[in-house]
């Protein structure tokens, strides 16, 4: 489960991006792109529990 969160986390960024630029209040730029910022952090955080195929081929 924990190898999908990856591709979950860019996508999530994706739509906050789309969906928060097009809203036009107050500090609402910064928040989109704090947010977007976040999830791609935890998207690289899991990135690591993608199955290398290299790794395994030598076991």
């Amino acid at each position: 489960m924990k190898r999908y969160l990856t591709a979950f986390f860019i996508g999530l960024s994706v739509i906050i991006l789309l969906i928060g630029l097009q809203i036009d209040l107050y500090w609402s730029g910064a928040l989109v792109w704090g947010l977007a910022i976040i999830c791609l952090l935890l998207a690289a955080y899991y990135s690591r529990y993608i199955p290398n195929d290299k790794n395994s081929k030598n076991s």
